[in-house]
């Protein structure tokens, strides 16, 4: 039992390191803030997540903790990846080769001005 959990441990770390790398190489490669954003956020969450589910396998975290820091980064991860980029959008950053701008009709008094 214990050889498969840590056959588990393995894999999940295999795969969770291979999403924070791809996450990273998205950062780098993607043209602006927005793309950036949305190779960083959900990526890199999983990526944490998956790391996490290691750590409990192979001991080096309790169950409870862990699943605390996962809720917390799968709650919080998509929220500060839209907050940023509704600030970025606010303050005029372009994005490139866009090819929908759904916010663009949107007048910048009634999106501030929303309750």
């Amino acid at each position: 039992m214990e050889q498969i959990l840590q056959l588990i441990a393995l894999i999940a770390v295999i795969i969770g390191t291979a999403f924070s790398v791809l996450g990273v190489l998205g950062y780098i490669r993607f043209p602006d803030v927005y793309t950036r954003l949305h190779a960083t956020g959900k990526v890199g969450v999983f990526g944490v997540v998956l790391l996490l589910i290691a750590a409990v396998n192979l001991g080096l975290l309790g169950f409870g903790k862990a699943l605390v820091l996962i809720v917390m980064l799968m709650v919080t991860g998509p929220v500060t990846s839209h907050t940023i980029s509704a600030a970025a959008y606010r303050i005029g950053i372009p994005m490139k080769r866009a090819v929908r701008d759904d916010l663009a009709n949107i007048s910048t008094s009634q999106y501030k001005n929303r309750p």
